[in-house]
């Protein structure tokens, strides 16, 4: 059974850092690309950044662009999402995903080309 746990978000004043974290278990972690996404209150769930599985390759949201970082730990098993420069408009409940094929050659940025979501773990920004 393949679970996903994030951790690390919490409330931080703007201007301010978090880095966030993703365990991953239950299939071999370093042959999926892994994406995050955020959903912010009222609003529909959506792309933050991705990775490819053989840590050579990311795409940004243009909101993350700049301020946001994505790395990973294949030996580790384990996807980070640090950021920067935190804005009120940040604020959301912050997923992770893996890819629903191993070994995919381009990184998406559709929900549906990810199987497996993390519970989300809540990032509040106060302005």
């Amino acid at each position: 059974q393949v679970q996903l746990v994030e951790s690390g978000g919490g409330l931080v004043q703007a201007g301010g850092s978090l880095r966030l974290s993703c365990a991953a278990s239950g299939r071999t972690f370093s042959i999926y690309n892994m994406g995050w996404f955020r959903q912010a209150p009222g609003k529909e769930r959506e792309f933050v950044t991705a990775i490819s599985w053989n840590d050579i390759s990311t795409y940004y949201a243009d909101a993350a662009k700049g301020r946001f970082t994505i790395s990973r730990d294949n030996a580790r098993n384990t996807v980070y999402l640090q950021m920067n420069s935190l804005k009120a408009e940040d604020t959301a409940v912050y997923y992770c995903a893996t890819d629903r094929i191993p070994y995919r050659m381009v990184l998406t940025t559709d929900e549906g080309t990810y199987e497996f979501w993390g519970q989300g773990t809540q990032v509040t920004v106060s302005s």
